[in-house]
């Protein structure tokens, strides 16, 4: 019998026994070497779901994950024991929105982690071979559960179009935001402004490239004056996101929206966005973006490893979530190691 971690409701994270289930047509068992706790996880941890998604019974989170197979899959050419990655994204492959190349927004999607589909915060989990991910030999389990959200964070940034030196600002430097930055740094962004109202996650921000850091919209607009950026990205949890994204950027200027606001609302001025005449996207998950995510680690181009901060067992990982929801100082990424 396995052990894993359930939410059951708002702030309601419990360590149980798991009955693992049987594998289906095509699928292989992996053991979990690394899992993180995602911001969406923690939206359905304070929140009891992300809307329509919303936890109806205990279920097992987490989609960014590594592990090792416990077969080998000739197939792909994989050694029993090789550590893997994991694609949690599974479309349908057949609607009008695969077919058109954005699997990401399939009505029909099998998402691991997401409600009713249990995730990997757990010591085994059966998934498509379809979905695994090779790595390189030198890759850690870090590094292979880092892989799902800078594919986020790469997504993100395709859709944004940085032009070659163009001022960007940056709301928010959670861990999606995090690699945001260094993502819009690699693909030749210019002078990058990061706020947050976390001193520490400033810290990181400048540490990883953020010429300028502020704790809110307000500090940079008193600072900076009314202007605005030409391009913002904002990843925050926060209502007031999508207003804080169009009062920092400039007048016919571009705005990618990547955060989850906690309650499923966002708050909007509305003549502020008109009377600006903003380009706005909305990001949601990646496209096929694991090999690029694969090579920035690699190569070294992005750093996966400063930003997580706390690593745990699964007995803690309920913990974890508390620190998580609270906001406590310090507390950036943190993975979770069922078999530790």
């Amino acid at each position: 019998m396995s052990r894993a971690l359930f939410l059951s409701g708002p702030h309601k994270a419990h360590v149980g026994a798991f009955n693992l289930r049987e594998g289906e047509e095509g699928e292989t068992l992996i053991d979990v070497a690394a899992v993180g706790l995602c911001g969406s996880d923690l939206h359905y941890y304070k929140d009891g779901g992300i809307g329509s998604a919303m936890i109806a019974e205990p279920f097992v989170p987490g989609h960014e994950f590594a592990g090792t197979l416990a077969e080998d899959i000739e197939e792909l050419g994989l050694a029993k024991g090789a550590l893997v990655a994991v694609d949690p994204n599974r479309a349908c492959g057949h609607c009008e929105f695969c077919e058109r190349g954005h699997a990401n927004l399939c009505p029909n999607v099998k998402f691991i982690g997401a409600p009713p589909f249990d995730g990997a915060m757990t010591q085994r989990i059966w998934v498509p071979k379809s979905q695994l991910v090779a790595l390189p030999a030198d890759f850690t389990p870090l590094d292979g559960v880092m892989l799902e959200p800078l594919g986020v964070a790469i997504h993100a940034v395709d859709l944004a179009k940085p032009r070659l030196l163009e001022r960007v600002t940056l709301l928010g430097c959670g861990p999606i935001g995090l690699l945001i930055l260094q993502v819009l740094k690699a693909a030749g962004a210019g002078d990058i402004v990061a706020v947050d109202p976390q001193e520490h996650r400033r810290a990181m921000a400048s540490t990883l490239g953020a010429v300028e850091v502020f704790g809110s919209v307000e500090e940079l607009r008193a600072a900076r004056g009314n202007e605005g950026a030409p391009l913002v990205v904002e990843a925050t949890n926060a209502p007031e996101g999508l207003r804080d994204a169009v009062v920092a950027t400039k007048i016919g200027g571009r705005t990618v929206i990547v955060g989850i606001p906690d309650g499923d609302n966002y708050t909007l001025p509305a003549a502020e966005t008109r009377r600006r005449g903003l380009k706005i996207k909305f990001a949601r998950r990646m496209g096929e973006v694991y090999p690029r995510a694969i090579a920035l680690v690699a190569a070294g181009r992005v750093d996966v490893t400063s930003m997580v901060t706390h690593q745990v067992g699964l007995e803690e990982g309920p913990d974890a979530f508390r620190k998580h929801a609270e906001n406590v100082p310090g507390v950036i990424k943190s993975l979770i190691y069922p078999n530790a």
